[in-house]
């Protein structure tokens, strides 16, 4: 039954350069039946379904640019094509990718829709850059093919290459169900002597793009069934089934071999992404990126590729698209190593959100609640008020505040992970990105949003408030420096002396309770020594003196 392709689909692949709107990937991130993401050097690639074979690479994984040459030049392919599937028109459908051997192994698949004449060939290039001289692709010819209505159709190639080093190859659509077969490993040619196995599906029933993952001493297959290829009529969804054998029986959460109609539901349409398909799996950095496609239901139905997360629970992989937990996080800027910060420390409504250095101040620790497909409420440890885009702006420099939760797309923002382990935070209201301005790594900067740069200054590490730094932030600066806080510990209601050094600019002083409260504040012109009166209330406090210039943090102890 599969796969048709729209020509205008294909060609909004090639031409497609920008995000037309929010809360997904940036860039040429178009995409048909993508390939398992795979990395050369730094970049990531992806290929995907159309002529000649598109592909896209990233330096990061969440923003796309499109290759400018296909792997075969649009119009021509192998003429071993022209045999085994005659009225071939150049379409290539669902490749996959794996190194191997020195170099990178191509499978694609060559059919007509509704087809069960169909065939799968590989091509091998030593590079993916194509910029590189060494970029070439020599075809390695047909690899499986099938002809028969009963036969494993031979589209929808997947590789998995397991921890013996022995490869195999997972394939077929609708006819003969999903078949697995051993590739001899230098050749990523089939072994001799091997034979296909039927592992799922059969007898035309809708399953197609099988993908293989092997955790523990399970393997656990992933395929699709229901229908593709519809825009918003698509009817995709993912299954899956576990086995304690590559060749199976792959048997569902209730026990149903997936020969005979089992398999439990991995992912299903959410939102705006309609018929999600074709599931591949890089692990990178101790992150597993989920690769598929999705029909975008707030664009018309146009394929697009995906990133999601896989976790496992009870001896089971689950897909998500979020990647933080439900919890309490630090949320600290990779540029600066500064952190998420109600600036003013009171939790009060209005309130800007800048960055500031990390003392553990509850206006510092930020809550995350899921509220669907990756997208999250953030609100304040202090007060619990939401993150919010002030008046719903989109245009760049929009700052960011506290403000009562209202369920508005201007409090719900998108959390997508890169390959780093750092994260792209973006509000559902517009596609401009939760940024530092200018790089800046000044105590203070208000968050804003702008335009996608890959900046650091755009890029989130979120770890628990206890967690280890991910990063070293640079020293704060003021004028002078603050040579001492004394005496510390303080009688309670004393006066307590600030020593800065050389006096400058107007510096601001503020003295926080340890649930980040603040109790004290005071701006003046800076001298060499400053008296400050310490708290009523014996206890652990927090005492921060900033200028335009930065900010310093210490401890203090009041008896």
């Amino acid at each position: 039954m599969k796969k048709e392709i729209p020509y205008l689909f294909l060609l909004g692949i090639l031409l497609f350069t920008q995000p037309r709107h929010a809360f997904a990937l940036g860039g040429s991130y178009q995409s048909h039946d993508p390939s398992t993401l795979i990395k050369d050097g730094s970049k990531y690639w992806m290929f995907t379904t159309g002529n000649g074979i598109y592909a896209a690479y990233s330096t990061n994984l969440y923003y796309w640019t499109s290759g400018p040459k296909t792997v075969f030049p649009i119009g021509t392919w192998p003429s071993w094509i022209n045999t085994a599937v005659p009225g071939f028109s150049g379409t290539f459908w669902a490749p996959d990718c794996i190194y191997m051997n020195g170099k990178y192994y191509l499978y694609y698949s060559c059919s007509t829709f509704g087809s069960s004449v169909s065939a799968i060939g590989v091509a091998t290039s030593p590079t993916l850059d194509q910029s590189s001289s060494s970029y070439v692709w020599t075809d390695q010819g047909k690899v499986v093919s099938s002809s028969a209505s009963g036969d494993i159709n031979a589209i929808d190639p997947a590789v998995f290459k397991n921890s013996d080093g022995k490869l195999y190859l997972t394939y077929g659509s609708w006819h003969g169900g999903i078949g697995i077969i051993e590739l001899d490993a230098s050749t990523g040619k089939v072994k001799s002597g091997a034979t296909v196995t039927r592992i799922a599906g059969g007898n035309g029933a809708d399953w197609e793009a099988p993908y293989i993952v092997k955790d523990g001493s399970y393997y656990y297959l992933f395929a699709n069934r229901g229908n593709c290829c519809n825009g918003t009529s698509s009817t995709y969804y993912i299954v899956m089934g576990r086995s304690t054998s590559i060749t199976g029986p792959y048997v569902d959460k209730n026990g149903t071999d997936m020969k005979s109609g089992g398999g439990t539901v991995a992912l299903s349409t959410s939102g705006k992404y309609i018929g999600p398909g074709h599931v591949g799996l890089l692990r990178e950095n101790g992150s597993n990126f989920v690769s598929m496609h999705y029909y975008d239901g707030n664009d018309n139905g146009n394929a697009k590729l995906d990133i999601a997360n896989m976790g496992f629970s009870g001896g089971w992989p689950f897909i998500t698209r979020d990647w933080i937990a439900s919890g309490q996080y630090r949320i600290t800027n990779k540029n600066s190593g500064l952190v998420w910060d109600a600036w003013g420390c009171t939790g009060a409504s209005g309130q800007g959100i800048a960055q500031g250095t990390w003392a553990s101040l509850t206006c510092q620790k930020w809550n995350f609640t899921p509220v669907g497909d990756g997208c999250y409420q953030l609100t304040n440890a202090l007060g619990g008020l939401s993150a919010d885009v002030i008046n719903c702006g989109t245009a760049a420099g929009t700052l960011l505040q506290l403000y009562a939760w209202l369920n508005n797309n201007c409090q719900k923002y998108k959390v997508e992970r890169l390959g780093d382990g750092s994260h792209i935070v973006t509000p559902l209201s517009g596609s401009r990105i939760v940024s530092v301005a200018g790089s800046s790594t000044t105590a203070g900067t208000r968050l804003s949003l702008q335009d996608y740069s890959d900046c650091n200054c755009q890029k989130w590490l979120i770890a628990t408030p206890t967690a280890r730094e991910a990063v070293n932030p640079p020293e704060a600066v003021l004028t002078g420096q603050l040579q001492g806080i004394y005496p510390n510990p303080v009688y309670k209601g004393a006066l307590l002396t600030v020593s800065i050094g050389p006096p400058g600019k107007y510096i601001t002083t503020n003295i926080f309770s340890n649930d980040g409260k603040l109790v004290y504040t005071n701006r003046q012109l800076s001298s060499t020594v400053i008296q400050v009166p310490a708290p009523k209330g014996a206890g652990v406090y927090h005492l921060r003196v900033m200028s335009e210039e930065g900010v310093i943090s210490k401890k203090l102890i009041v008896e």
